[in-house]
This record gives structure tokens, sequence and C-alpha cells, in this order.
């Protein structure tokens, strides 16, 4: 059980490492320096685009939820995510409270996509965790978002 436990958590770190180790295409952006000119007269410039994989936040955004009916639960994702507009998520854990807290926390990932399918996709990895300290019923939601759109 223990060597479970300790192999879903390596695997999970690797994961955060291996995301963590891509550099920030948004930052290369706000770095870039504007090219010469070729004519006299200014003309815009366009806006450069980011090169290369995006990579992933490493502080995530946090929402709860709580309750046992589907619509519930979907409206209550949906309204904890509007904060969040055009963002795409890399990698979503869920701590469900109490004993049975994997069950649910897997509920409520199945519902993800539901309540936000622009922000939550099909490649968007989550994992199911419980939290003995929190009561039966509730989620917390931790959303690790992509750092560029995709």
């Amino acid at each position: 059980m223990l060597a479970g436990w300790l192999f879903a958590d390596l695997v999970l770190v690797l994961a955060l490492v291996s995301m963590a180790d891509r550099p920030d295409p948004l930052a290369a952006r706000a770095t870039g320096k504007p090219s010469p000119s070729r004519s006299a007269s200014p003309s815009p410039s366009p806006t450069p685009t980011p090169v290369g994989p995006r990579s992933v936040e490493l502080k995530p955004q946090q929402i709860r939820v709580k309750g046992g009916e589907t619509k519930e639960i979907v409206s209550q994702i949906n309204k904890g995510t509007k904060k969040w507009p055009g963002r795409t998520a890399a990698l979503v854990l869920t701590f469900g409270g109490s004993q049975g807290g994997t069950e649910y926390a897997h509920r409520v990932n199945s519902l993800l996509s539901k309540a936000r399918p622009e922000m939550f996709s099909k490649k968007t990895a989550t994992d199911d965790f419980h939290d003995l300290g929190e009561p039966a019923n509730t989620a917390i939601i931790r959303i690790y978002f992509y750092t560029s759109p995709g």
C-alpha cells in the first residue's frame, strides 16, 4: 500500500519537474527587442509570437466545490473558474474530503470538461486524492495552467 503511494507521488513529482523545466514563452516575448526599420517612416511592428513549447505555471489556482448533485457541482466549477477566462489547464489535482474522497474527487474531475470545455480538454491531466481533514462531499481543486494560450 505504501509503495503504491510512493510510486504515485514520484510520478507526480517527475511530471511537475519535466513541465517546470520548460522555458517560459511569455518571458521571451517580453524581452524581445524591436528590429531596425528599413524605411524612414515609422510603421507598427507586428507582435512577436512565442516560440517553443508551452510551459506550466508553478503556482496552482484553487477552488472548492461541495455537494452531491451533478448540476450543482458543474455550476460551482463554472462559477469558480470564471476569473480565469481564456486559460487552458495543464494539470488538475483534486482532493476529495473524508475516506471516500478519492471517489468524490474522481467524480468532480469527470465533470470539469462539462463545466468548462475550453479550459479542461481531453489533454488535461487529472489526479484524484483524498483529504481526511475535509468533510465528505467536498473537494479542493488545484489547477495548474499553461503559461500561454495554445
